[in-house]
């Protein structure tokens, strides 16, 4: 066990000083006027190509990056084309009389002088940009890594069950890796929370759910192409786990589970009025914790080891870099101990909440 754990920080290690690297030789040309805030947001956000790295040639800036596809609706027009068409930013694009921009990652209509205009906000503060913005539903970088990690998943599960089928009762390679991950799912998740009797209904969702968070939050912590992506770092992404856990429980709960709802048992009848929506309420709580809590730390894990890195570009001194990079490492170290935690507690409180929705009265 200490010698695996002396490999993972090795590979760490190596990671860290390698994407610190990259970091560094994508962002030495712009450190005199050097944006931490933009720099950190640009790496969070969502982008409509995959940026692999960058480089200077002849003074001018390369870029290396995946075109991935843009789909607009706007006007009663579907429009489709790949991102490259926006040349970074440097390019607007016709379609069907549509004229779309691309700025700070979002897509806007614009007229002929291709200008973005902005109003002031209604609170008074930084103008928001006025141009009209279409329904894009694009094929955005983490779209793209989502399917990659839907992609991966296949495999890893079917190469298992054919293993299963040629040595049952053996298992070997990643079939002896992933059953302790499996059973520990099985026997101290789905049977605690939701029952014996019960839990084979749910069991393929809540397996499903650890290892597509799992996955997702160990890629976005790989520095360089296919990584990097802040998929479960993503609030809409979050935000839609959360509702397939609440519609699950929703139509999973008994009679049992309502009744506590609109008539919790021992309640005086001139209380129910007011406990009635306060236990609503507690129904969508539920998963928005869950949405926000996962959204949160997956965030914040990415914002503090992008944070350490721009001290070398802040401190311009090398001796920053000395220290940045060990501090990194430890921070990758904890990332991806964050990555299983957050995938056994989102999976952990669903099974808690199914098993209170189907829980037989006593």
């Amino acid at each position: 066990m200490a010698v695996k754990i002396k490999y993972l920080v090795v590979l760490l290690l190596i990671i860290s000083v390698f994407g610190s690297a990259a970091f560094a030789e994508e962002h030495s040309e712009n450190a005199e006027d050097f944006n931490v805030t933009e720099m950190i947001m640009h790496h969070v956000k969502d982008s409509h190509e995959w940026h692999i790295m960058s480089y200077t040639k002849n003074g001018e800036e390369k870029h290396i990056s995946i075109a991935l596809p843009v789909i607009l609706f706007c006007n009663g027009a579907v429009d489709v084309f790949l991102s490259s068409e926006f040349d970074h930013g440097k390019k607007t694009v016709k379609k069907n009389n549509n004229i779309y921009k691309i700025y700070h990652g979002k897509i806007y209509l614009v007229d002929e002088t291709e200008e973005i205009i902005y109003e002031e906000s209604a609170d008074g503060k930084e103008p928001v940009v006025a141009n009209k913005a279409p329904l894009d539903l694009s094929i955005t970088r983490n779209v793209a890594s989502m399917l990659l990690t839907c992609a991966l998943l296949i495999w890893i599960f079917v190469s298992v069950a054919r293993s299963y089928k040629k040595r049952p009762g053996r298992p070997a390679g990643l079939q002896a890796f992933l059953e302790p991950v499996i059973l520990f799912i099985r026997d101290d998740i789905a049977i605690p929370n939701i029952g014996e009797h019960k839990y084979k209904k749910y069991l393929p969702y809540l397996l499903t759910l650890f290892f597509f968070i799992l996955i997702n939050n160990l890629i976005g912590l790989v520095p360089f192409f296919p990584g990097g992506s802040n998929v479960t770092g993503n609030i809409a992404v979050t935000l839609v786990l959360a509702v397939f856990t609440l519609i699950i429980t929703t139509f999973s709960g008994n009679k049992n589970y309502w009744k506590h709802i609109f008539a919790a048992p021992g309640v005086p009848l001139w209380l129910l009025p007011i406990m009635i929506p306060v236990e609503l309420i507690g129904v969508i709580s539920k998963p928005f914790a869950l949405m926000i809590r996962l959204f949160a730390n997956i965030t914040a894990g990415h914002i503090i080891v992008l944070s350490l890195v721009s001290l070398i570009f802040i401190f311009k001194a090398l001796w920053v870099s000395a220290a940045a990079v060990p501090f990194v490492v430890f921070m990758d170290l904890l990332e991806v101990l964050v990555a299983f935690l957050q995938a056994y507690i989102f999976t952990m409180l669903t099974a808690l909440f199914i098993g209170l929705a189907v829980q037989d009265h006593h």
